[in-house]
């Protein structure tokens, strides 16, 4: 019979040399896992002695803590009428009443702002936070503000069909759901809720590798015609990238993997950072070495929020020469290698099919490297440089999306498709499945309102005639495009 714990003794061991927390009512004793925690010993000691549950459960896709521990360490149960009944922190902003009705909802900005009330701070933080200045992050938006639409006149808009196909597979709008991590930190819905949202308009969902749920439970309701992708950050470990591409290729519902190459460390997002730190001049519980009973934080051995935990593991190494090749190994899925920022790795991906089928053009949201080109300026790169690549590769873009008018002008400069990350967890954290329905559809009926303004009935019928990017043009690279050297090297290297 398991042993029952009292919390009062559950909260003795809260040191390095013995560390317990408690997690869905079990008292774990996580002393020797410390140091191989992926995201560092401090984030569990900030628990120790304590009900982690709250903390664990929004971030972590059930299975996991089985694939961690070790049976025994699992020592009991703890008597729940000993926990401390602890009130949610005045910090913490969430609101005495609920959202208000989706539908009384008109963008994107008002869809935000109803989240931001609703969620908590670290998912705010999260959320919101991208990399130094966030300069990257707001140019996103901005840049859509300057490609002018081209309207005609005397053309039936009546009609008007936003159908579209990725890969083959047809899609019921030429929108999708970016890879954003950690939606159960937002909304307990999940990534499900986002799946369930995507389904009722034929939306594509990329699941990310940072899920807060496992991908069988975010696919587990999926329509037979339904279409996701699976997005992958190769682990240092590669037997666990190799696990998990295992299980992705029993999966029918997932159509193509998404190989992440704009991040291959963290950026510094200094919400998210300073969220992590609250707390941290609260007594230090016995054990801790002195170095760290410093009232000057140690910035290099900071937890450095979620963002940062989530990297703990991935390889910053990959190559054009090795990695493609160890990934054919191990799928057979169609590749998109997502995060190019330049013509020259476009081109150099056009060189890589059939194996590679698709490119997403990103910046990772302005969460990555501060300055980075937005996705349209990249799109004008190819346009300029390569434009032999639309015709080799499908390309996607993310990044800034605010409006239908934004996709639009995406897809009139080649895009096959257009990623929302922020604004569908946004949409989550304001409503759950609804609030990202009502995400789906202000962008759906706006793209449609744009489409028939310009007088064009379907998505094949946009094209750069319906736009003036002169302004934008202005701010694209300018200098030698190496394509000749590019090549060259290539062929050498087969």
């Amino acid at each position: 019979m398991a042993k029952v714990f009292d919390a009062a003794e559950v909260a003795k061991h809260n040191t390095r040399e013995s560390c317990w927390v408690v997690l869905y009512g079990k008292v774990y004793d996580v002393t020797d896992f410390l140091s191989s925690h992926p995201g560092g010993a401090k984030i569990i000691l900030k628990l120790a002695g304590k009900d982690a549950t709250e903390e664990y459960d929004p971030i972590h896709p059930p299975g996991i803590l089985e694939d961690e521990l070790k049976p025994e360490q699992c020592i009991g149960t703890v008597d729940a009428a000993t926990l401390p009944k602890e009130e949610p922190p005045l910090q913490d902003n969430k609101p005495s009443q609920g959202p208000p009705p989706m539908e009384n909802l008109l963008n994107l900005d008002e869809i935000e702002e109803v989240a931001t009330k609703q969620v908590n701070k670290k998912a705010w933080a999260y959320y919101w936070s991208a990399s130094d200045d966030k300069f990257s992050k707001q140019f996103n938006n901005e840049v859509y503000r300057s490609i002018l639409l081209r309207p005609r006149v005397f053309r039936d808009c009546e009609r008007c069909d936003l159908t579209s196909t990725v890969l083959g597979h047809k899609l019921g709008m030429p929108i999708y759901v970016a890879p954003a991590a950690m939606a159960r930190l937002g909304h307990p819905d999940g990534e499900a809720g986002i799946a369930e949202a995507c389904r009722g308009f034929g939306a594509m969902q990329i699941i990310s590798n940072n899920a807060s749920m496992t991908p069988e439970q975010i696919v587990k309701d999926a329509s037979p015609d339904q279409v996701f992708g699976w997005q992958l950050y190769a682990q240092i470990d590669r037997k666990k990238s190799e696990a998990m591409l295992a299980r992705i290729n029993k999966l029918n519902a997932i159509k193509f993997i998404v190989l992440t190459l704009d991040a291959p460390v963290p950026g510094k997002r200094e919400d998210d950072e300073r969220n992590s730190m609250e707390g941290a001049a609260a007594p230090v519980p016995s054990g801790i070495k002195e170095a760290e009973k410093s009232d000057t934080p140690d910035v290099s051995q900071a937890s450095g929020g979620v963002g940062r935990s989530l990297f703990a593991g991935t390889d910053p190494t990959l190559t054009w020469r090795e990695t493609l090749p160890w990934l054919a190994k191990h799928t057979d899925l169609p590749i998109v290698l997502k995060g190019l920022q330049t013509h020259e790795d476009a081109y150099l991906a056009s060189l890589h099919t059939p194996q590679v089928k698709g490119i997403i053009l990103s910046n990772h949201g302005g969460r990555a490297l501060d300055s980075a080109p937005p996705a349209v300026h990249t799109l004008l790169e190819i346009r300029k440089y390569c434009p032999e690549v639309f015709d080799k590769l499908e390309v996607y873009v993310d990044g800034g999306i605010r409006r239908g008018t934004d996709i639009v002008k995406a897809l009139c400069l080649g895009a096959k498709a257009v990623g929302i990350g922020r604004a569908a967890l946004w949409g989550l954290g304001a409503g759950g499945v609804d609030g990202v329905r009502r995400t789906l559809q202000i962008l759906s009926d706006e793209s449609k309102t744009c489409m028939r303004l310009l007088g064009v009935e379907t998505v094949d019928g946009l094209g750069p005639e319906y736009i003036n990017t002169r302004m934008a043009e202005q701010q694209i690279f300018d200098g030698p495009s190496r394509l000749d050297s590019l090549r060259r090297d290539f062929r050498a290297k087969l």
